[in-house]
């Protein structure tokens, strides 16, 4: 059996939180909630409304049918300017 829709859209939102080194302090800022509001979403205590998916999107640049299309869908369809920049220079610096 598949996750569930609230179980997929959780691991969604940490995907591209990591992906893009958000904090839920960001994330809760772009949705005007606070932090603890998206802890308690990201935990499963509070449901995401469909209005925090269009915002969600909107703040990731990916479409909101990505956003609930799970993690690996979310994560390729994110621009590259909104990704985290990894990696070591050649200088041998972790960046």
């Amino acid at each position: 059996m598949g996750l569930g829709l609230e179980e997929s859209l959780r691991l969604t939102v940490a995907a591209l939180m990591q992906a893009t080194g958000d904090s839920q302090r960001a994330v809760a800022s772009a949705l005007g909630l606070t932090q603890t509001q998206v802890s308690r979403r990201q935990s499963g205590a509070t449901s995401w409304s469909l209005r925090d998916v269009d915002v969600l999107a909107e703040y990731y640049g990916v479409a909101g049918l990505d956003l609930l299309a799970g993690p690996t869908r979310a994560c390729e369809a994110l621009p590259d300017t909104r990704r985290r920049v990894t990696g070591v220079t050649e200088e041998g610096a972790v960046r």
